[in-house]
């Protein structure tokens, strides 16, 4: 009787680890390459919230218009500002402040709206994200014939040197260096992909997040200067720097994060003094947030479809 020959078979492949930072980087870089889809969805939610409209996405224009001018008018009485100032500050705030709303409350949410297109198509969960994204910077370019409006108006007064109530220094109006604010704003718009993806994720897993932001983000707004202005701060504290018992009231402003966003933007846009510190803010906050949300995406981006 023969021994039986035993057959060795080779050892089973192992499961790849969908755990990993190349597989978070490859997301958002498969997602990027698919611009052309999560472009044309983006413009299609447009097209499709403003079907059968007469002026179509104008309603965004003319609703951002309003606001503006109802609260540059009201504000400008109750600080007692020059309404040639105050009217472009006021409105040039709101636009970016809209869009920065836009993308935390809609980023919250940005894979629950999305749950059928996840399960369904076969497609980096990045791309939820920056369709969402690009849907907002769209609104935000049709906000901007506002600001254009605006400027146009007041350009007589903002094109030279001049003083809001209650500022430390002359700004000096006007120049080329409004283009920083191109720059400004891509850097805002790179911010966003991460606040959505973070916040995204972890609002996918506790369902608590998205109400709860909802909740403080209109407090938020009030203590942004947007309607009011930093230098009603440097009034009440004196103004002189010296460290007094008031000083602690303009960290109101320099502790709120979005307000270093919309300052980025803003101060080009109306000819103001460029204080560079607010730059570093958001750089420094766009390491730190894309690093806490590629570490989301290593750990819990094939989790998603599972939670939504």
């Amino acid at each position: 009787m023969q021994p039986t020959s035993t057959v060795e078979r080779p050892p089973a492949p192992l499961a790849p680890n969908s755990r990993t930072f190349a597989r978070a980087f490859g997301d958002v870089r498969d997602a990027w390459r698919q611009r052309e889809l999560w472009g044309h969805l983006g413009w299609q939610d447009i097209k499709q919230r403003y079907r059968r409209s007469v002026i179509g996405p104008l309603w965004i224009t003319i609703s951002m218009g309003t606001t503006a001018l109802a609260l540059g008018l009201l504000y400008s009485q109750l600080f007692n500002q020059e309404l040639g100032t105050f009217l472009p500050y006021v409105t040039a705030g709101f636009i970016i402040w809209h869009f920065v709303l836009g993308v935390v409350t809609e980023g919250t949410e940005v894979f629950i709206a999305n749950e059928g297109l996840i399960k369904h198509l076969p497609a980096p969960i990045t791309v939820h994200v920056l369709r969402m994204v690009w849907r907002q910077t769209l609104f935000l370019m049709h906000n901007m014939v506002v600001y254009l409006v605006v400027l146009v108006i007041f350009f007589p007064t903002l094109s030279e040197s001049y003083r809001m109530e209650g500022d430390k220094i002359l700004q000096p109006g006007l120049s080329w260096t409004v283009l920083l604010a191109i720059p400004a704003l891509a850097l805002v718009v790179v911010n966003a992909v991460w606040v959505a993806l973070l916040f995204g994720i972890i609002s996918t897993r506790f369902r608590d997040i998205p109400p709860v932001i909802s909740s403080f983000i209109n407090l938020i707004f009030f203590m942004t200067p947007i309607v009011w202005h930093v230098g009603v701060l440097n009034k009440v504290t004196g103004g002189d720097g010296s460290g007094g018992d008031g000083d602690w009231r303009m960290l109101i402003a320099e502790l709120n994060p979005i307000y270093h966003y919309v300052e980025i933007v803003r101060a080009p846009m109306l000819g103001h003094a460029q204080d560079w510190h607010h730059w570093v803010v958001v750089g420094a906050f766009t390491v730190v947030g894309w690093g806490l949300a590629l570490i989301a995406m290593r750990n819990y981006r094939a989790r998603v479809s599972y939670w939504v």
